[in-house]
């Protein structure tokens, strides 16, 4: 499984935003984006990051993560 977070993440520069998505192109979908967020929550344990959204689907799945790198 692919972390997307921490790779969003490694791309960022210190202060910048960012939305945390799915991609179909690289095999993710909604059920497997899920445990995105618990890697976000890591990283934002960490204080490497700070969650500021998160957008959910009807059904309460999570189909995009807007983080902001700290650190």
């Amino acid at each position: 499984m692919r972390d997307v977070v921490n790779e969003v993440y490694k791309k960022m520069k210190v202060g910048s935003i960012a939305w945390v998505r799915p991609v179909a192109a690289k095999g993710d979908t909604l059920d497997t984006f899920q445990s995105s967020y618990e890697h976000a929550k890591a990283l934002a344990d960490e204080g490497l990051i700070m969650i500021g959204d998160v957008k959910r689907q009807a059904d309460n799945q999570i189909e995009a993560i807007r983080i902001h790198r700290i650190a």
